[in-house]
């Protein structure tokens, strides 16, 4: 039996957006229920997380809007809905702490990223409060500034 081919870092795919809409404050790892056309469309990297946020309800908690592209060698007799609702799986405490969290103005439960941790996919969600324009501009402008400096400090040894 051949190997499986890894990621280098394990992670799947990213959602960067949420980063720049929100102030991250709070990190979860969470488990999915996922169909077996799914792990195989992840190892392929087949997933987009840039419109994907965590549903709470009825004490559960659901991924809606990432989608995760169908390969073309799945199974014939299996119906492909890229865009279906997954459950996570969470424990009782880190979804108390979560629904609690959300009923606060200004808060968001977003998906962050997907890896792989062993066999196994987990989402990376997190509590994050929305950023205001200027807040956005404001992240910017800090990166170019760090940016600036690391140029100048690349070219102030080649001077030398």
């Amino acid at each position: 039996m051949a190997k499986q081919k890894k990621h280098p870092t394990g992670t799947i795919a990213q959602n960067k957006k949420a980063r720049h809409d929100y102030f991250i404050e709070h990190k979860f790892e969470a488990g999915l229920v996922l169909a077996g056309w799914e792990v195989k469309s992840l190892r392929a990297s087949k997933l987009q997380l840039v419109d994907s946020y965590v549903l709470l309800k009825d004490g559960e908690a659901w991924l809606l809007g990432s989608h995760i592209t169908p390969l073309m060698t799945a199974s014939t007799h299996v119906i492909a809905d890229p865009v279906r609702t997954r459950k996570l799986l969470l424990n009782k405490r880190e979804l108390e702490k979560l629904a609690a969290a959300v009923q606060q103005k200004g808060y968001a439960c977003v998906c962050l990223s997907f890896y792989w941790s062993k066999h196994m996919v987990k989402c990376e969600i997190a509590l994050g409060k929305g950023k205001k324009e200027y807040d956005k501009r404001d992240t910017e402008r800090e990166r170019d500034a760090g940016r600036e400096l690391q140029r100048a400090v690349r070219n102030k040894g080649k001077e030398d």
